[in-house]
């Protein structure tokens, strides 16, 4: 058989056939007179049962090893192994689908902010009036995106001090005055007299929660440098202010 015709008996292309030559999973044949490659009934043998083995979902170093003759490993435990792997993968799935369904399923859907958590997204849900309010939307964004980059033990504090901030009529109503404010900032300079103002709104909607201690304002410094970047000067400098008061009122 030529190359082309073995392929076509096997079931897969004559790249792969080239490939696996290279790899030294399928024996090179011995060329004929005129150049071409003649293979015979043990190499398709051997691509069919490579085939075979990767349609299982084995990687090709995993082949190697079935196949070589002194395998560190036989058939069984790697397919065991295999089917375990496939087994956590499986559960994995189970739970994305399943959070991806909470979502979908969520009152107010999907928030603008993309996929958060449902705790989040719902907290989200409750705050759709304040969406004129471009800081509350900044608020938002910054929110999801530090439930995204956080360590997965500190995302449920997280969630826990947005409800705190977000989740109650009153808290809603702080924090629709603390945006009005800081909305009210944009194109201003640091010193406007509002400024004050805003800052002390704003610090006082953040739960003590959110920064248990003092020096944890400074771990996320490039995170606040990009947020104040994307704000107006005013805005920067009433976030700035908010902060220090809330690391001198925790001291």
């Amino acid at each position: 058989m030529r190359i082309g015709e073995l392929a076509v008996t096997v079931g897969v292309t004559t790249r792969a056939v080239r490939h696996y030559h290279h790899l030294g999973l399928l024996p090179e044949p011995v060329r004929r007179a005129n150049g071409y490659r003649e293979y015979g009934l043990r190499h398709a043998v051997v691509l069919a049962r490579i085939r075979r083995l990767t349609e299982l979902g084995l990687g090709l170093a995993e082949v190697r090893d079935v196949l070589a003759d002194d395998a560190g490993k036989d058939l069984v435990e790697v397919l065991t192994e295999l089917d375990e792997d496939l087994a956590r993968q499986e559960e994995a799935l189970r739970e994305r689908r399943a959070r991806l369904r909470t979502l979908l399923d969520a009152e107010g859907g999907v928030p603008a902010e993309g996929p958060v958590s449902p705790e989040l997204a719902a907290l989200f849900a409750g705050t759709a009036h304040l969406s004129d309010s471009p800081m509350a939307t900044k608020d938002r964004e910054i929110i999801a995106f530090l439930e995204t980059a956080m360590p997965a033990e500190d995302r449920e504090r997280l969630v826990s001090s947005v409800g705190e901030a977000l989740g109650s009529p009153g808290a809603l109503a702080r924090a629709g005055e603390a945006y009005a404010l800081l909305d009210a900032l944009a194109g201003a300079e640091p010193d406007d007299p509002r400024v004050a103002e805003a800052a002390r709104a704003l610090a006082d909607c953040i739960p003590p929660t959110l920064f248990p201690e003092v020096g944890e304002l400074d771990q996320h410094d490039s995170v606040l440098r990009a947020f104040y970047d994307d704000l107006s000067p005013a805005q920067a400098e009433a976030v700035r202010r908010a902060l220090r008061i809330l690391t001198e009122e925790r001291r």
